[in-house]
């Protein structure tokens, strides 16, 4: 038996006996029987003031205190103790953007994620065509023709062979373009064809003005709103598979960036069941009925920061691989084409002044650097001294070089997702050029500046393990080590500065940085047990590492040890 697999060995014994104690009280006789004493295990805090521990002990789900392993065990003589056998222990990892009901559905549909070319995705198609029933819309998320051998997008004409009559709609990897074949396009209530275009959005067309198949952002709806809704039982299931997942890889917390009204309601009664376990920072989508609710009802601030909802999320723009970006000039690879602004800088203004009357944090998805921009220009105007303040710019992706300076002197955090840079380095100079890219992905100079950092991973966009993320963010690298020196390695977050973004900085830009983010005294005994030591062990070891254990307020819910 090699050494890792008698660690985890160890370790799943150790914690079983921590819950086979907790259950039987009858036998328990210390005056600290009801607490858990954590030790031999590297601890990194994330906390400035101790940023590395022997040991930590918690009770009743928070942490109580942190230190030398023989000062604690003296003091807590009759805990619960836990070995942790040598392993690394973390803070839990909040990634600051996602989507859970969107991973959860990413579960459930063709996963066209890492296809190379058009034949991977009709034989991926054609496989999960097998699960569904007769009319039935067939549904995939993940293809990116920056992947494939000829990097053009694709057409209806591509899918209408192998399905003729079933409709098949595909969401691109960032979410923000769908293919579509002619079944699909069928449904759509309007005429496709011409020379007009909706507001904020495109449909591709040929030279003829017939549409290919292709819709981008806002045009999205015009098939996207005939697919049929899932039922209840379809998005609790989702939600269940997205949390599953979610701890799977050390996520105790995320926030979730478009949170409809329904699903809100879903979230809450998962809460009051005890069944959900990962906590969510709501983020209502848009100028929606949740926003409405927030406004009417007031904003829920957690005192256990399980379920909050405080923010709103608005788009100024599209993204960068669909050229749906909003760029203060022409595509390098695209001349006359400047991408979309999804809504337009007044109608955004007025969407955030309404959101910070209401008492909300407001945060805006923004790419290129005119969105990034009209962002600025935005928040500077909604901003007012009655609103606790935070806004967020979701992405800052590419920033002139002159907008920087206007992050720290508007107070804003830039939430930023490491892994985007590395999935986009293949391609996003093409986009850009050598000048615009200076700016692009750029998160040292945020820190330099000061500017808050609030890591995520935009999952299903991306996958959602943290550990991916924390790579990216240290290496610029991807899985293979290319390229040798990293992408723009100037712009790498150092490991403390990773891990930061993906814990207490994350934290902060929910204002939850007093209750999670470090393993600190009065702090939610929140953590995850590593492999390998994410902070010191050679750089392309850390996509090796595996996660052992995943703790939210010191219950285990990762792995299972449930007993339906």
């Amino acid at each position: 038996m090699n050494k890792f697999i008698l660690s985890v060995v160890l370790l799943c014994t150790a914690f079983t006996h921590q819950t086979s104690a907790a259950n039987d009280s009858t036998k328990a006789t210390s005056k600290h029987d009801d607490v858990t004493l954590v030790l031999n295990a590297t601890i990194y805090t994330a906390d400035s003031t101790t940023p590395k521990a022997e040991a930590f002990a918690y009770k009743n789900g928070k942490i109580i205190a942190v230190g030398k392993a023989s000062k604690l065990d003296k003091a807590y003589s009759g805990a619960k103790r836990i070995d942790a056998n040598g392993a690394t222990i973390v803070p839990g990892f909040i990634d600051a953007h996602g989507h859970l009901l969107g991973l959860g559905q990413s579960l459930m549909i063709a996963d066209l994620m890492g296809t190379q070319n058009k034949d991977e995705i009709l034989t991926a198609l054609k496989q999960h065509e097998q699960t569904l029933a007769e009319g039935q819309w067939l549904l995939g998320r993940g293809w990116d023709q920056n992947d494939w051998p000829i990097k053009e997008l694709p057409s209806s004409e591509d899918l209408n062979e192998a399905f003729p009559n079933r409709p098949v709609w595909l969401e691109r990897v960032d979410g923000h373009a769908n293919w579509a074949n002619q079944a699909a396009m069928a449904f759509s209530k309007r005429e496709l064809s011409g020379s007009w275009q909706p507001d904020g959005g495109e449909i591709v067309r040929d030279k003829t003005g017939k549409a290919t198949g292709v819709f981008i952002d806002n045009a999205v709806s015009l098939i996207g709103s005939q697919v049929p809704q899932p039922s209840n039982n379809e998005v609790q299931e989702a939600l269940t598979r997205a949390m599953q997942k979610t701890a799977s890889v050390g996520l105790t917390s995320m926030h979730d960036a478009g949170t409809a009204l329904e699903t809100w309601r879903l979230l809450q009664s998962l809460k009051q069941e005890n069944k959900l376990n990962i906590r969510v920072y709501a983020m209502a989508d848009g100028a929606s009925d949740m926003l409405t609710h927030l406004c009417e009802k007031g904003v829920t601030i957690d005192p256990d920061a399980h379920l909050t909802a405080r923010s709103v999320k608005l788009y100024s723009d599209g993204a960068l691989g669909s050229r749906g970006a909003a760029l203060l000039a022409d595509y390098s690879d695209a001349p006359g084409n400047t991408g979309l602004l999804i809504e337009s800088e007044a109608t955004l203004k007025q969407h955030a002044k309404r959101a910070t009357g209401c008492g909300l944090q407001v945060n805006i998805h923004a790419i290129g650097d005119r969105g990034n921009r009209i962002t600025l220009n935005v928040l500077e105007e909604a901003s007012s001294k009655d609103n606790p303040g935070r806004h967020r710019i979701e992405h800052s992706q590419v920033v002139e070089l002159g907008d920087f300076q206007r992050f720290k002197n508007l107070g804003l955090i830039a939430s930023v997702q490491p892994t985007h840079a590395t999935s986009d380095m293949y391609w996003a100079e093409d986009r850009v050029g050598k000048e615009r890219i200076k700016g692009a992905y750029a998160w040292q100079k945020f820190a330099e500046l000061g500017v808050p950092l609030a890591l995520g991973s935009d999952f299903p966009v991306e996958k959602p393990d943290p550990l991916l993320g924390f790579y990216a963010a240290v290496a610029r690298q991807d899985s293979k080590g290319w390229p040798d020196q990293g992408w723009y390695a100037n712009e790498a977050l150092s490991r403390e500065q990773a891990l930061h973004g993906f814990t207490l900085g994350a934290a902060y830009a929910a204002f939850q940085e007093e209750q999670l983010g470090s393993i600190s005294v009065g702090k939610h005994a929140d953590f995850v047990v590593l492999s390998k030591d994410i902070m010191t062990v050679p750089v392309d070891e850390i996509l090796e590492t595996k996660i052992i254990k995943t703790i939210i307020a010191g219950k285990q819910v990762y792995p299972s040890i449930s007993k339906d």
